[in-house]
């Protein structure tokens, strides 16, 4: 082993018991197997760093967090799936089987990129882990996550301090200076919504009924057409056919209406008069509208999240590129290749979207959605939240458009630990969300 020597006890076979058909006997309840070695001793800081989310923590929050090595034999069960867990797992040497409740296992050995991933962050285990060999574990308190959660909470509620952080070849980049300095002074020109939008968002502010936003929604005739179709979609129609925005409204709900209309808005915000950029605006809407339908249809499936909720969260998590190639469109001369563009977008979708959304009057929970959407790390707490919807929306998108590598696996982060509860199971993966592919299909459509 690279840190510590090899101990010479006796090994351990903690195998997964048989189910004792042979024998007539029920098979025993597994227990995670005791460690042949714990060590105490502080590793240095530049080695903690190399794991996420630690490796993005300052030095004082690590210095805060108390840890330990502990060293497995072969075949040693480390923990359980279910299991509630105070503790986050680091694979540090050896290899380690993961099985989650289904039958897709998979092993992690040391040298891989995800080994830099927690084992599990959640509160509950989402797999059960096994050693294929010797393994060294890391184990840090599970306080690591309030510590990730309260950082990444005070950055957002800190907008206009945010500083903009580049990949070096590209923060030298003179356009990318001039979009951070625009940034920086909010002198960005940031999208606004159509007016409808704005007046039913206002007028709901102050409690109003059926018939008044019907009035408001009478504003914009093909929002009105649009909403119609919604409501005769499969996802909501009834027996009887939708005619008119009056009968659409009432059988939607007020609520839905609200988050609906503006979802339907939305899309006027993806426009370039360039022909490249709108290529890539387009784009931007197709990815926006893909994950706004998987967050629909995880809500619809969780039991406790609101789907028209989560179709609107979805669909802002991304808003922040909007600014960016807007910034081009303007500075046609200041960028000289396209493919920077696509390469600055996954760090600055997060601040400027979040910078978007405040400044469109959206909540604070969905100004929070562009910061928290990749943030595989971030516990929002013990219940499932719009938040964890999206992150595990965002994270099956990637898998469905095979962009996995570097990922995490899904049963390691702590939004998936929260579907134990409702419709969901610790199986809801891509083979569900092939079945549901119909509903996600109508839920594309509805926006589309």
């Amino acid at each position: 082993m690279g840190w510590f020597k090899k101990s010479d006890s006796t090994k351990q076979t903690n195998k997964v018991p048989s189910s004792g058909a042979d024998d007539g006997q029920a098979a025993p309840a597994l227990s995670p197997s005791k460690p042949i070695k714990t060590h105490n001793k502080r590793l240095p800081n530049e080695l903690l760093k190399k794991y996420a989310p630690l490796r993005s923590l300052d030095e004082e929050y690590i210095n805060l967090l108390p840890h330990s090595i502990q060293i497995f034999s072969p075949e040693s069960i480390l923990f359980i799936q279910g299991q509630k867990s105070a503790q986050i797992y680091y694979l540090l040497e050896g290899s380690v089987h993961l099985q989650p409740d289904s039958d897709n296992g998979y092993e992690i050995h040391a040298d891989d990129t995800r080994a830099h991933l927690p084992l599990n962050s959640g509160q509950l285990c989402g797999a059960t882990a096994t050693a294929t060999t010797e393994v060294s574990l890391l184990i840090i308190s599970s306080e690591l996550n309030q510590l990730w959660a309260n950082k990444t909470d005070s950055e957002v509620s800190c907008i206009e301090l945010v500083d903009i952080q580049l990949p070096q070849e590209l923060n030298d980049h003179r356009f990318f200076e001039s979009f951070s300095a625009a940034y920086r002074d909010n002198a960005l020109s940031l999208p606004s919504l159509p007016n409808v939008a704005i007046k039913l968002k206002e007028a709901m502010s102050k409690d109003i009924g059926v018939s008044e936003a019907v009035d408001i929604i009478h504003i914009d005739p093909p929002i009105v057409t649009k909403l119609i179709q919604v409501a005769n979609s499969p996802i909501y129609a009834s027996v009887n056919p939708i005619t008119n925005c009056h009968e659409a409204v009432t059988r939607l709900g007020l609520e839905a209406t609200r988050n609906l209309v503006m979802s339907i808005s939305l899309k006027q915000l993806f426009q370039c008069k360039d022909k490249q950029l709108m290529k890539s605006m387009q784009s931007l809407w197709k990815r926006s509208l893909y994950v706004s339908s998987l967050s629909f249809v995880l809500a619809a499936e969780s039991g406790t999240i609101n789907p028209e909720d989560a179709l609107l969260a979805g669909l802002v998590a991304d808003i922040g590129s909007i600014p960016l190639l807007h910034f081009a469109e303007q500075h046609p001369d200041d960028y000289s290749k396209f493919s920077e563009l696509e390469s600055a977008m996954p760090y600055l979708r997060a601040p400027v979207g979040t910078l978007v959304l405040h400044t469109l009057g959206f909540t604070d929970e969905l100004a929070a959605i562009p910061h928290h959407a990749e943030d595989w790390s971030y516990d929002s707490g013990e219940k499932l939240t719009m938040t964890d919807i999206v992150i595990l929306a965002k994270l099956h998108s990637y898998i469905s458009l095979k962009r996995s590598k570097g990922l995490p696996y899904i049963n390691s982060i702590p939004a998936y630990s929260k579907l134990k509860e409702g419709k969901l199971n610790p199986d809801f993966s891509l083979q569900v969300l092939y079945k549901a592919q119909k509903r996600i299909s109508s839920a594309m459509r509805m926006l589309a």
